[in-house]
């Protein structure tokens, strides 16, 4: 890929562990110094998450590819602490090109087959406050910072196409549903915000991604995976972070990128624009699978076209 972003400067939250982590290493490996920010920490210990992955060690991953980055632990529902962070960000570097905004986490509260009125109400309203309210503080102090800038790109990452989140999406909740349908709309708003800028804002969703926990939650590795889909075979559609990651490095360097403004693009999309591929050299088309033959497709045959 080489140096293609050299002497940009990148903020991807959310960037502990799945896709966020992997943005900011490929961020990183194309040559923008990148600040990695999520809340577990080796110094201030988990998340409610509890799971094991730190930002410490999204910041030791870019650095052993040869990349330059910080990590900042940081809580995204606390202004007080996002104005900090941005504030650290203006003070040593006066600009902010690229805004990755992957922050959630809250899968840890949802119920997948309850109801609204069923749905714990407290985890529901802290999931919508996860994965809406942090993305909304996050612009708030980072754009007036990427609007002084010459050009600059907002990514809002989320699960689902336009289309796929048009109609209500079966068996995972109201509260979830209604949390990444928004995100489609926080682009929407921001496109008509921010037109005649110099900041672009667009949405991304990766496919069926193969995170950190969705490894652990199928008994596989990485190198294993396959291994899944003698159960699950719907599972071979999967993709690894790195997969999105890499078609998120080259459409922050396209010198064009604005002519998806509002837009929500797939990983496969970003694949196919940009002559990318997952780790073992497939193109996974998670979101073209899904359009075509819904969303519990299990025929090998009709996966393998897909991929």
């Amino acid at each position: 890929m080489g140096r293609i972003l050299e002497n940009k400067i990148a903020l991807v939250t959310g960037a502990t562990r799945g896709a966020g982590r992997a943005i900011a290493i490929e961020l990183a490996r194309a040559g923008a110094f990148v600040y990695a920010t999520g809340r577990s920490s080796r110094k201030e210990g988990r998340s409610e998450m509890g799971r094991p992955e730190t930002i410490e060690e999204t910041e030791d991953l870019i650095r052993s590819i040869g990349g330059e980055g910080l990590a900042i632990r940081t809580d995204h529902l606390d202004p007080e602490a996002v104005r900090s962070l941005i504030g650290q960000i203006d003070d040593r570097h006066q600009r902010l090109d690229i805004l990755v905004n992957d922050i959630f986490g809250g899968d840890r509260y949802a119920e997948w087959d309850k109801r609204l009125w069923e749905h714990d109400l407290n985890g529901g309203l802290q999931m919508m406050r996860m994965g809406i309210d942090t993305h909304l503080i996050t612009l708030y102090y980072a754009l007036p910072l990427m609007l002084r800038g010459d050009k600059g790109i907002v990514i809002e990452m989320t699960d689902g196409t336009a289309e796929a989140n048009t109609e209500f999406r079966q068996n995972v909740g109201l509260y979830y549903d209604l949390e990444k349908t928004n995100v489609g709309r926080i682009v929407k708003g921001l496109t008509h915000e921010l037109a005649n800028s110099p900041v672009t804002a667009l949405g991304v969703t990766p496919g069926w991604l193969r995170s950190e926990a969705m490894l652990q939650n199928f008994g596989v590795t990485e190198q294993t995976w396959q291994e899944a889909c003698r159960t699950i075979p719907g599972f071979a559609i999967s993709e690894s972070p790195t997969y999105v990651a890499r078609g998120i490095a080259k459409l922050a360097a396209d010198p064009e990128n604005a002519r998806f403004s509002g837009s929500i693009l797939t990983a496969r999309q970003l694949a196919d624009l940009y002559n990318v591929t997952d780790t073992d050299g497939s193109r996974p088309d998670c979101w073209g699978l899904i359009a075509k033959h819904g969303w519990n497709c299990e025929d090998v045959n009709l996966i393998s076209k897909f991929r």
